[in-house]
C-alpha cells in the first residue's frame, strides 16, 4: 500500500504527516513505524502523526502521534503546530482559528499572519498521578539516578515531563541522565526530560531528551513544561524565550490555572509517497 505523506518540521522537530489509511488498508504497527522512522533507509522523523476524521464536531481534525520507536503518545505541540499550519493551507477559507484532538485533549490553534503558529497547549497540571509519577505531590521531587541524586521538577502538558535545572545547556549530563530518567521506575509510562538554563526572568535554553526518541533539535511540549515549572517556582515572567538546539518557541503563561500557548514556526519541507 502506497500512502502520501508530508515531511514537516517545526523548530527541526520534524514529522512525518498523513492522512489516515482507510478502515481496509494497513495496520502501522510499531515495526512498520520504526523503519519509516529509520534516516538512511525510511523518510526519517522524530515523531510520525496520523490525522483521522474528527471524532466531534467541534473539531477539524483527530490526530495520533507516534514516536520514532512505534510508541504510540499524548501530545505534541510542535507537531499540533504543524497541523494547524496544515490545515489553515488546506482550507485558508476557513479562518485562522482551527480545533483539533488528539489523545491528550483539545487544542486550539491560531496560524497568524507572520507564518508563526500557536497553539493553546491547556492548563499545566502538577499532580503527578496526572503524568503519571509514583509521588506524593511536591515543588520538586529527588530522584537516585546513576548514583546520584537528581532534583527534578514534574509537570503533565498532556503528556509527561521531569524538567532539571542546569547552569548551562551545552554541558549538561543529557546522555547520562536522559535515558535513566526517562525509563526511572517511578515513571511507569517513562517521561520526556528536560534540562534547563535560566537566562533570565523572560529567558531560557532548553534541550529535551523525548521519551521514545532520544534527543531532539525542539520539543514544544518540553518547552512549555520547563516554563510552567519556572515560573511556578517563581522564577520566570508570563513570557519567556525558549531557545532551542533547532530555534527560538515562544511560551506564554499568565498565572496557575490559566491556559498556556506555544508560539513558533511551522513549515513543510517536502512532499512524498512511500510503499508500506
Amino acid at each position: 500500500m502506497r500512502i502520501e505523506f508530508l515531511k514537516m518540521q517545526g523548530l527541526g522537530n520534524d514529522f512525518l504527516v498523513f492522512d489516515a489509511p482507510a478502515a481496509d488498508g494497513i495496520r502501522l504497527n510499531s515495526s512498520k513505524l520504526r523503519a519509516l522512522a529509520d534516516r538512511h533507509t525510511g523518510v526519517g522523523f522524530d515523531q510520525a502523526l496520523m490525522l483521522e476524521s474528527a471524532h466531534d464536531a467541534h473539531s477539524r481534525v483527530f490526530y495520533r502521534i507516534f514516536n520514532s520507536d512505534g510508541s504510540e503518545v499524548e501530545q505534541c505541540g510542535n507537531g499540533a503546530r504543524c497541523i494547524a499550519a496544515l490545515l489553515y493551507a488546506r482550507a485558508p477559507e476557513l479562518g485562522r482559528d482551527l480545533v483539533m484532538s488528539s489523545p491528550g485533549g483539545t487544542v486550539h490553534a491560531h496560524v497568524r499572519a507572520d507564518g508563526l503558529v500557536s497553539v493553546d497547549m491547556g492548563v499545566p497540571n502538577f499532580d503527578p498521578r496526572a503524568l503519571p509519577m509514583d509521588a506524593t505531590q511536591a515543588r520538586a521531587y529527588t530522584l537516585h539516578v546513576d548514583g546520584t541524586d537528581v532534583e527534578i521538577g514534574a509537570v503533565s502538558m498532556g503528556n509527561p515531563h521531569a524538567v532539571i535545572r542546569v547552569a548551562d545547556v551545552k554541558t549538561a549530563p543529557i546522555e547520562r541522565f536522559g535515558p535513566s530518567i526517562e525509563q526511572h521506575a517511578r515513571f511507569p509510562k517513562r517521561v520526556n526530560v528536560g534540562f534547563m538554563q535560566i537566562v533570565g526572568r523572560d529567558h531560557i535554553r532548553l534541550r529535551v531528551f523525548e521519551r521514545g526518541v532520544g534527543e531532539t533539535r525542539a520539543c514544544g511540549t518540553g518547552a512549555c513544561a520547563a516554563v510552567a515549572v519556572g515560573r511556578r517556582d517563581g522564577l520566570l515572567d508570563a513570557e519567556v524565550r525558549v531557545d532551542l538546539p533547532g530555534g527560538t518557541a515562544m511560551v506564554s503563561w499568565a498565572a496557575e490555572g490559566e491556559r498556556l500557548w506555544l508560539t513558533g514556526p511551522a513549515t513543510t519541507v517536502f512532499t512524498g509517497s512511500i510503499d508500506i
